[in-house]
């Protein structure tokens, strides 16, 4: 049904938002792909659902939306993606973006045109709409089917680079089909070369920009940052269309990688802002856009058109994944996975609504028909892909090893300490330091010990922190425990970081420790030159105590240490009853019958 009277802009667009993040928020707590829960949602609310988000009411506005939204998305995908990284396996995510964008549009555009019966203009244009896989899509199944390093940083990496690459081909293509020509075709094919070449040159250059602007302290507010970041991408957006039509989205993807491979002030509040923007556009968007396709459009599809979406998974992806990883080291199991994992997502259906929306003024037919089937190939590819992802790399045995131990930043006495009470309470621990005494004594004392600069990726490949359970970060520098657990949690993902800050002479505070979703180390800011001191000249050792009382405590707020003893107590483990030990931090609770190992002062030893 459809409620003429809830046809206004206005409403639709703020219902669209609100109906966008709450099932984003549903989808959170089913641990289910949110793109499946917002198809779901815009279905339910359009015109032949509940009839309350009516999308002909924005169709005006419905293409700055597209455009703007697609530019943040770009860009927060472009931010994520490290060049160290990437640069390991930057072989095979240029064939996928290439060799295999080539095999998925001959293979879509074939299948297409023989299955469907669709003409070869329409079959085409379907062509370059599954080029594109889905980052929006790709990043959050990733994160959770928790993918060895390798895979996750071929397939993000690809989401992304294709994006720009296959928007550009197939709006390029939208203009051939409209205005047939040989000349036309040709001067097509210019277009896409000079629109990717403008779009990456402007995306670097405004990028370089961008990232000068945040690294110069004090040119911009601390609290401007976020939104003088958000209106460069989309003038630089702008900016590109106008010096070459369609580049927008190379640039913006370009201005990504450059400014999230730079070391700026605010590099870990803009990043979480974009993030928080892409799920408000990506909610808004799929709202709106699974509202306007009508089921009838869908079921008009019927068998062929899951045919259609069959091959395309069970032969042209994997055809295209054979032909790009010849030659490469992936393993196998890694290629077959590489073969299952390709799910479309906004751009795709983006795009697509675009060209029924140009198509229908232009009185060519078909762009209804394409629309539909590419929603569906987005709604088969994200539900099986999102549902069976997690098992199939189970299966396959492509997924990280699930976290044990610690990696201890510093094996100097202080972490000395915290790692021994670790290891006796039966929990595997792993140091990195760059000093050749401190990593000698460690390996003396029978740790695994990593030798080498904390912050440089060779050293941390060796590590390979995203295979233990968390991070501790114990050295006297405080800035450098908070860079190095920062590293952690941004790049390699791991779970749980302990900070070690100090509160004499100290410039981290407990605030800037949680902004960066980290912990302050043995229950919070401590006189760590001083402990490190005593523990070196032995006037300090380690007990183990065990907590009687029936009052649940947290360290650092109620008590623990007490306030009295506050300077010759120093918390480093806490063990539960059922033997599991983890570092002390802030936000940790101590209850009954659960064991303590502290640092004490000697003079004030028992």
């Amino acid at each position: 049904m459809e409620n003429h009277g809830l046809a206004d802009p206005a409403l639709t667009t703020a219902l669209a938002l609100l109906v966008g993040l709450a099932a984003q928020v549903i989808a959170h707590h089913l641990r289910l792909p949110g793109i499946i829960l917002l198809l779901v949602a815009g279905a339910l609310m359009g015109p032949d659902g509940l009839g309350l988000i009516v999308p002909e009411s924005v169709r005006d506005a419905l293409p700055h939306f597209i455009g703007f939204a697609v530019a943040v998305i770009l860009f927060e995908g472009g931010l994520n993606l490290k060049a160290s990284r990437l640069r390991h396996s930057s072989g095979t995510i240029q064939r996928l973006i290439t060799l295999g964008a080539g095999v998925t549009l001959i293979g879509a555009t074939g299948t297409a045109h023989f299955i469907l019966g669709w003409d070869w203009r329409l079959a085409l244009l379907f062509g370059t709409l599954a080029v594109v896989t889905g980052p929006t899509v790709v990043a959050p199944l990733v994160r959770r089917i928790r993918l060895n390093k390798r895979l996750a940083t071929i397939l993000e990496g690809e989401g992304v680079l294709i994006d720009p690459v296959g928007a550009i081909l197939a709006v390029v293509t939208l203009d051939i089909v409209l205005r047939p020509s040989l000349s036309s075709a040709f001067s097509g094919f210019i277009e896409i070369a000079v629109s990717l070449g403008i779009g990456a040159l402007s995306g670097l250059v405004g990028g370089w920009l961008i990232a000068a602007m945040l690294r110069m302290r004090g040119s911009i507010p601390e609290q401007l940052e976020n939104v003088f970041v958000l209106s460069a991408v989309l003038v630089l957006y702008q900016l590109s269309n106008v010096l070459q039509p369609e580049s927008g989205l190379a640039a913006v993807t370009a201005a990504g990688i450059v400014v999230g491979n730079t070391r700026t002030p605010a590099h870990r509040q803009l990043a979480e802002f974009k993030e928080q923007l892409t799920l408000l556009f990506i909610g808004m968007l799929f709202v709106l856009l699974s509202a306007d396709v009508r089921f009838d459009e869908l079921f008009a599809l019927g068998t062929p058109g899951l045919v259609v979406v069959a091959i395309l998974m069970l032969l042209v992806r994997p055809l295209g994944v054979i032909l790009c990883t010849s030659g490469s080291d992936l393993s196998v199991r890694e290629r077959l996975f590489l073969m299952w994992m390709a799910p479309r997502g906004i751009v795709a259906a983006a795009v697509a609504s675009y060209f029924a929306l140009r198509m229908q003024e232009a009185g060519v037919e078909g762009g209804l028909e394409v629309r539909a089937m590419v929603f569906l190939l987005i709604i088969v590819t994200v539900t099986l892909n999102g549902l069976t992802g997690g098992l199939i790399a189970y299966w396959l045995g492509v997924r990280l090893p699930r976290g044990q131990g610690w990696l201890i930043l510093g094996a100097q006495p202080l972490g000395l300490a915290l790692g021994r009470a670790l290891r006796d309470a039966g929990v595997p621990v792993c140091f990195l330091d760059s000093s050749a005494d401190a990593t000698r004594t460690a390996q003396d004392s029978g740790f695994k010990v990593v030798f080498g600069n904390a912050l440089e990726e060779k050293t941390l490949q060796r590590a390979a922190p995203e295979q233990f359970h968390g991070c501790v970060a114990a050295t006297v520098n405080e800035e450098m425990n908070l860079i190095f657990a920062r590293k952690m949690i941004e790049e390699y993902r791991v779970g749980q970081c302990y900070v070690a800050t100090n509160n004499r002479d100290g410039h981290i505070t407990t605030d800037m420790v949680r902004r960066a979703e980290a912990k302050v180390l043995f229950g919070g800011e401590r006189d760590l030159r001083r402990w490190e001191t005593a523990l070196a000249r032995s006037e300090a050792g380690t007990s183990l105590w065990v907590y009687r009382r029936r009052r649940v405590v947290r360290a650092g707020i109620d008590g623990l240490p007490p306030a009295d003893v506050i300077g010759v107590l120093l918390p480093l483990v806490r063990i539960g009853r059922w033997g599991r030990a983890h570092p002390i931090g802030d936000d940790t609770r101590i209850r009954r019958k659960d064991r303590v190992a502290f640092v004490i002062m000697e003079s004030k030893r028992d």
